[in-house]
């Protein structure tokens, strides 16, 4: 079977979502940079528990057969995948590489389009709002409290030093509804966020999995998390708080050393950061970057393989986390908390947790998502009121998408 032929040309190109499918659109977007892609060249399905690294082997393959011709010659040009994985082993949820049929993209000052096999034609349209309303899904607030104490409860008995948690709210999008006007309006509220849109998955992730050009990488860990204050001197008061208190110090180390330890079988040059506070538009998160090389012949998908599921969206110890989730929560995440992004034919891109988002299923139905980390001590009230200031940013886009 002969290989794809990609073809990377400069362009200008306008606003970037306006050339994406209103129904099925495929964008990764960090405030005015990105890549938006549209139709499908080449589409992969994996599923089960070596669905990340069966990913991993059949792009290489894919890439290596694949005839480039790239005149721009930065990240995101040339051949390029979008991609989103389910977070169970278990999940009944499809993961996805889709190579499009065009993609343009944007990064500073370059603009380009892509074109993957036979040469079409840009057909930008104007986006149009979509306004929904979410309720209550399967865990409401009564049974998450019940949940969170559970999950105590599993961790006082040993069980596991840390669990993540999540309950989920649901709609329906109109009949025709354009659901790029989500990503916009995702895009409007947090710039400094990924926004993505992937087979369905949209949301605006602040955690980034791992980021990677030319062999080096980035990763940032994100656990702990405090809603903002209402006034610059206590905002600066919640920030100090967060930074130096005892609970959620706990639940981003077990996030940060889990995370340090896969990177480091990876990249021996592997280094953390001190913990620090990440301020966001609605809360504020204790992060830690990770920084290294990633050894020859290493991809993106690869460093998933073994990332996936970090302690920040799973627990600790993984299996034993894992099997919990399953049993406190009953229902099947899909792609909440798994990875979603982008590679390219040299196993470089970025990826992020999807989280802050909502899966739209071919027929319109929505199901949004929102966890928080449990460790000892953990309480359940506090842990709801976190879940609903990290279902804001989903919420706000769908209720108004164009502020």
């Amino acid at each position: 079977m002969p290989g794809l032929r990609v073809r990377t040309e400069r362009a200008e190109l306008g606003r970037l979502l306006e050339h994406a499918d209103p129904r099925a659109p495929l964008a990764i977007r960090r405030g005015a940079d990105g890549i938006v892609g549209r139709g499908e060249a080449l589409r992969l399905e994996f599923s089960g528990p070596s669905r990340l690294s069966d990913a991993a082997d059949a792009w290489r393959r894919v890439a290596q057969d694949a005839v480039v011709d790239d005149a721009v010659g930065v990240p995101g040009t040339g051949l390029v995948a979008f991609g989103a994985f389910a977070f169970d082993d278990d999940s009944a949820a499809t993961s996805v590489l889709i190579v499009p049929q065009v993609v343009v993209g944007r990064r500073g000052d370059d603009e380009w389009i892509t074109w993957i096999g036979d040469e079409g034609r840009l057909h930008p349209t104007a986006v149009d709002e979509v306004r929904v309303e979410l309720t209550d899904g399967a865990i409401d607030a009564e049974r998450y409290r019940a949940v969170v104490a559970e999950a105590t409860e599993r961790i006082r008995s040993g069980e596991a030093e840390k669990l993540v948690v999540a309950r989920d709210r649901v709609g329906q999008l109109p009949p025709d509804g354009d659901v790029r006007s989500v990503a916009v309006g995702l895009v409007q509220r947090y710039p400094d966020a990924v926004t993505y849109a992937v087979d369905g998955l949209v949301g605006a992730s602040p955690e980034t999995l791992v980021a990677a050009h030319r062999g080096h990488f980035f990763s940032r860990v994100l656990a702990g998390t405090a809603a903002r204050g209402a006034t610059p001197a206590r905002d600066a008061e919640i920030a100090e708080a967060l930074a130096s208190g005892d609970k959620d110090l706990r639940e981003h180390r077990f996030a940060a050393d889990s995370a340090m330890a896969v990177l480091r079988e990876l990249a021996p040059d592997a280094r953390a950061s001190e913990p620090f506070p990440l301020r966001l538009p609605n809360l504020w998160h204790l992060a830690t970057d990770i920084t290294g090389t990633l050894g020859e012949g290493r991809s993106t998908l690869d460093v998933l393989a073994l990332l996936h599921p970090t302690a920040a969206v799973a627990g600790t110890p993984r299996a034993a986390s894992l099997r919990i989730i399953r049993e406190l929560e009953g229902v099947d995440r899909g792609r909440y908390a798994g990875p979603v992004g982008w590679v390219d034919g040299d196993g470089g891109g970025e990826w992020v947790i999807a989280l802050r988002g909502a899966e739209i299923a071919p027929d319109g139905a929505i199901r949004a998502f929102a966890g928080a980390g449990i460790v000892a001590g953990s309480d359940p009230a506090a842990e709801l009121a976190e879940t609903a200031v990290k279902l804001r940013p989903i919420t706000d886009a769908l209720a108004d998408p164009l502020p």
